[in-house]
């Protein structure tokens, strides 16, 4: 099969007045489908932003990103929008989950901003959360959940559109040490029950020796890319 991620020759390059900051200076990257792979590197390395850009939440400068076969660069902006929600999930450390809604409402409002039935909606993120361990706190807003029962919403609302692709950025970064350990593993154990490739951006260990692979990161480029 080929590479569900393909990135050749990626540029990126940030702009403030008289100041230019190369944050990506010729990135190579493949993913296989199925894959886990860790990406690290010390702060300001350019890690997020490699993320961003193979997600399409930014645009980049010069090179080529393909996903699932599909070149970012021939997607307009409403297109890859629209890709994003129904082929990736996202996980990120901040959790961004709307403080006024319940477990279960957070869960369902991709689906139904994608236009999916609200019955179906219901039924589906009812059952991604009981997949994360959370069948008893779907009624729970974000506020009245500990830190790694969020992120478990989190993880919850990223697969429930069953993606192909989710993306993480540094998902345990704000939980101790127990609940890190408990959202790594069930992280990997999606990722083997499910098939979804998961590509992490983070600073702990841990994670890296959890995934299939780690790619290390400095000074935007890519030195290290097959790492156990």
């Amino acid at each position: 099969m080929p590479p569900i991620i393909a990135a050749q020759g990626v540029h990126k390059t940030f702009r403030n007045g008289q100041i230019e900051v190369h944050a990506l200076r010729g990135v190579d990257i493949t993913v296989e489908p199925g894959e886990m792979v860790a990406i690290m590197g010390p702060s300001g390395c350019g890690k997020t932003t490699l993320l961003n850009c193979l997600s399409g939440l930014d645009d980049f400068d010069e090179g080529e990103i393909s996903i699932d076969g599909t070149s970012l660069r021939a997607m307009n902006d409403r297109t890859r929008t629209r890709y994003r929600a129904e082929r990736m999930g996202f996980v990120f450390q901040t959790y961004n989950l709307l403080p006024v809604i319940t477990a279960v409402e957070n869960v369902e409002l991709p689906l139904l901003v994608s236009g999916v039935r609200p019955t179906e909606a219901r039924a589906r993120a009812l059952q991604a959360l009981e997949q994360v361990g959370l069948h008893d706190r779907t009624g729970h807003r974000p506020a009245e959940l500990s830190g790694g029962q969020r992120q478990r919403v989190t993880i919850a609302r990223a697969l429930v559109n069953n993606p192909a692709i989710v993306w993480a950025d540094e998902p345990t970064g704000n939980l101790d040490s127990k609940a890190a350990t408990d959202i790594l593993t069930l992280m990997r154990d999606l990722n083997q029950q499910r098939g979804q490739t998961l590509v992490i951006v983070t600073h702990d260990p841990d994670i890296g020796a959890l995934c299939d692979r780690i790619v290390r990161m400095q000074d935007g480029l890519i030195i290290g890319n097959n790492e156990l």
